[in-house]
């Protein structure tokens, strides 16, 4: 198993996520690729148990997220490979829960559960009961299933789904547009139970709404499968709708946001939208509530 961890300046939420991935409890190799980006490498004190390894590099790609773990995929040899944010955590278990259900299932990737940890709060979402297909992600985001959570079959990834997305913006929502297209090969299996802390105490992507906007246009773009699926393409204009208002683009805010009412008069993003771009609240305001109870826009 190889782990592909992306960072850049954090170095003590590093550690942390390093240390709780070789502390796995799982009986075969597991070697870390750390993919320092846009900053100098450093080595990492931690301990390394037999069959553990930990290999420093740097992003010889583009710069960001997305580039970054391409550098760690090229330079993975094992069977699977799995991805894991500097500042979130694996809970004990997840490997090996994660590689039994793979085994069992035959099914080429596979996330988990999730434990969001938000100021001093902590809810968990369960991963979903049945297997996830493209469909069901082209009408919910399937919050559990992110980068943290994947582990994918590496040929599999390298050879038929190919490289996650550097040309997105920011590299935002690249685990969305990558389960995209592996479940396009078939469903994606998961672990229910919650083996991953997502930790949203200061996001990379807090404050940056016109790129979120640009980045899900372009997700928009890449998909035209939403078309398909109103409840789907209706998330996700309105998703657009909020960010463009967030970021005081109020007249494309209300474009997008009839976009989104037309094809589901009940996609609430719409309507916090339309309350943003009306003055009526704050963008971050309605953001920092939306987390503090675990959930995003």
């Amino acid at each position: 198993m190889t782990v592909v961890v992306a960072t850049r300046d954090r170095p003590e939420l590093l550690h942390r996520a390093v240390t709780a991935i070789l502390g796995q409890e799982y009986p075969g190799e597991i070697r870390v690729i750390v993919v320092f980006d846009q900053s100098d490498p450093a080595g990492l004190d931690v301990e390394r148990g037999p069959g553990r390894s930990l290999e420093i590099t740097v992003n010889t790609r583009t710069p960001g997220l997305a580039g970054s773990r391409n550098t760690g995929i090229a330079a993975a040899r094992t069977h699977y490979v799995a991805f894991c944010d500097d500042d979130d955590e694996w809970l004990p278990g997840k490997l090996r829960a994660q590689v039994e259900l793979l085994a069992s299932s035959g099914g080429i990737a596979a996330g988990t559960g999730i434990e969001i940890r938000c100021r001093g709060t902590a809810s968990s979402r369960p991963g979903p009961e049945l297997p996830v297909t493209h469909r069901d992600l082209l009408r919910d985001r399937v919050f559990a299933l992110n980068g943290s959570t994947l582990i994918i079959d590496r040929g599999v990834l390298t050879e038929v789904v190919g490289p996650v997305d550097e040309d997105l913006p920011g590299s935002y929502a690249e685990d969305y547009d990558l389960l995209l297209r592996i479940a396009k090969l078939g469903p994606i299996h998961c672990v229910r139970q919650p083996l991953v802390a997502i930790n949203w105490q200061g996001s990379f992507f807090a404050r940056r709404f016109p790129m979120i906007a640009d980045a899900l246009t372009h997700l928009l773009a890449k998909h035209p499968e939403f078309g398909t699926e109103p409840h789907g393409i209706a998330r996700i204009e309105g998703q657009i709708a909020f960010y463009r208002a967030a970021a005081g683009q109020h007249a494309e805010a209300r474009r997008w946001a009839r976009r989104s009412l037309g094809h589901n008069w009940r996609e609430r993003r719409a309507y916090l939208a339309l309350l943003v771009a009306a003055r009526l609240v704050g963008g971050q305001r309605v953001l920092s509530l939306l987390n503090a109870r675990g959930r995003g826009i």
